[in-house]
């Protein structure tokens, strides 16, 4: 079993910057492959990026390209979303999804994923 726990959202203003972290626990983390997605209220959850077990691949929507960035550092079981120039639209809760996989592959779609953290909500305003 793998737990999830997300932090690091908040309410910041259009144009500024979060970083939200997902900490994992158990063991041989860089077997996992690792998603954040996001729901807006009345929308359905959809993938914002994601990073293969060993860090060197990425996927990103296209409504965030050039704007978030996803990381991985193994040492830490920790995956990282560094989000800047927010919008309102970026507004919704975000969770954090993990996969094991032998594979070295960014899984994109929800489906892929067996563990899910509990949420952290993040509120734009403009």
């Amino acid at each position: 079993q793998v737990q999830l726990v997300e932090s690091g959202g908040g309410l910041v203003q259009a144009g500024g910057s979060l970083r939200l972290s997902c900490a994992a626990s158990g063991r041989a983390y860089n077997n996992y492959a690792m998603g954040w997605f996001r729901q807006a209220p009345g929308k359905e959850r959809e993938v914002v990026a994601a990073i293969s077990p060993s860090g060197d691949r990425a996927y990103y929507a296209d409504s965030v390209k050039g704007r978030f960035t996803i990381s991985k550092d193994n040492a830490k079981n920790t995956v990282y979303l560094q989000m800047n120039s927010l919008k309102p639209d970026d507004t919704a809760v975000y969770y954090c999804a993990a996969r094991r996989s032998l594979l070295n592959y960014a899984y994109y779609s929800d489906s892929h994923y067996d563990y899910w953290g509990q949420g952290t909500q993040v509120t734009v305003s403009s």
